[in-house]
């Protein structure tokens, strides 16, 4: 018994070592991560941890998640329907709030259909392993998020990565690209990180002139950009070119899931082939009802993404006036290049002493030595709480060398 003990404990053992030594490098390095946790409404105050906090990191834009018509939506739908789907959308879990939000969404978008998943992860992952595999190529933007870089590994389509937004990188690379079966071009329409927009204009044209197709991620884009919110397609005057609208319910819409919009026969495809879709519970009918509100709100009430606006082009400008490095852009998300893993942690700390919350952005998230501020505006920010974010920063970037007299020291 002995003799089999050991045989059994020591990989266990080994394992733990070697967990172990890997959770004390990501310490060393700076890039150990640790939960948060937030003990009241997602809004732009929040108690974390037992204290308030002013919230510049939240992806919930327009201050919908907290919204009482998404809230009372909600609760209606579950008195009617109950808390849980019961089941896939193929089997038991497909309900007339499901069909009402998939509709809802086409028309937002300017689609003939739409399909909703569990999550926009699970959207990516879904259109890229279903339409293209061996013989096919996919182009990606090198700043794509991680779902699109799964999604792509998955495929089993060849991938070719281009340099973030370069359009001759990518021209080049479709020019040598003759021989594939299929070839899709996937790019974010807001990239995360960086905040700025796809070059979807040129991209069109590249597809034209290439026989290829484009699928754009509108998770950041979707209630924001566009002249009613519709996202990138919207804000370039493009809906009829892009094949694969993809989107999420979780960041301005206040809710929870993803999307793809698109032509009739791509929807009823991906409700046949989707592995996502097909072997996960369906959303629960709350959700949807709180979906399918927001919308309601997107549409009918343009001042809050005027004011989304304002405020971020005002936090940018005085934040570069300061002599802080921020990235160009022209959206809520706003990269604050600090540098080093280490610095940015020690950034993002002293913020929050000063009870604002706008965590460091490190690798692998972005390229090592562009660790971040990632600072995220929200409409139902104040004019206050902007002028103490401002506030902060100056004092934080002064104390800790990043800034001098109006100079950045990145």
């Amino acid at each position: 018994m002995s003799g089999s003990s050991y045989t059994y404990e020591e990989p266990a053992e080994k394992n733990r070592s070697y967990l172990q030594e890997a959770l004390n490098e990501l310490t060393k390095k700076g890039l150990y991560r640790q939960l948060r946790r937030i003990e009241s409404a997602a809004s732009h105050r929040v108690i974390m941890e037992g204290r308030e906090m002013l919230m510049f990191a939240s992806n919930n834009y327009l201050g919908l998640a907290n919204d009482p018509r998404l809230i009372r939506a909600a609760c209606q739908a579950i008195e009617k329907y109950g808390t849980g789907s019961s089941g896939s959308r193929l089997t038991t879990g497909n309900t007339i709030l499901h069909e009402q939000l998939e509709e809802r969404l086409a028309h937002f978008k300017g689609t003939e259909s739409a399909i909703v998943f569990n999550t926009g992860y699970m959207a990516n992952i879904a259109a890229l392993t279903s339409l293209v595999g061996e013989g096919d190529v996919i182009f990606s933007d090198a700043l794509n998020h991680a779902s699109i870089i799964d999604g792509c590994r998955l495929s089993r389509a060849q991938t070719v990565i281009y340099r973030h937004s370069d359009i001759l990188d990518l021209e080049e690379k479709l020019k040598a690209s003759s021989h594939f079966r299929r070839r899709l071009i996937v790019t974010d329409g807001v990239f995360s990180m960086d905040g700025n927009i796809a070059p979807l204009p040129d991209i069109v044209s590249l597809t034209e002139r290439y026989k290829a197709f484009v699928m754009v991620d509108d998770a950041h884009a979707t209630g924001v950009l566009g002249s009613s919110g519709r996202g990138t397609a919207d804000h370039f005057g493009l809906k009829d070119k892009i094949s694969v609208q993809l989107g999420t319910l979780s960041k301005a819409l206040g809710a929870e899931g993803g999307y793809i919009a698109g032509k009739k026969e791509l929807i009823d495809f991906l409700l046949n082939r989707a592995r996502p879709f097909i072997f996960s519970t369906a959303l629960s009918p709350g959700v949807m009802a709180s979906a399918l509100e927001a919308l309601n709100i997107v549409e009918n009430e343009p001042e809050r993404r005027k004011r989304l606006h304002h405020s971020s082009l005002y936090v940018r400008q005085e934040l570069s006036r300061m002599g802080f490095r921020v990235l160009d852009g022209e959206t809520p998300i706003l990269a604050v290049l600090i540098g080093e893993a280490e610095t940015a942690v020690a950034f993002s700390k002293k913020l929050e002493t000063n009870g604002i919350f706008a965590p460091a952005i490190r690798p692998p998230t972005v390229p090592a030595g562009s660790s971040r501020i990632r600072i995220t505006v929200m409409s139902t920010h104040t004019d206050e709480d902007i002028k103490e974010l401002i506030e902060s920063f100056g004092i934080v970037g002064k104390e800790m060398g990043v800034i001098n007299n109006g100079r950045s020291m990145v």
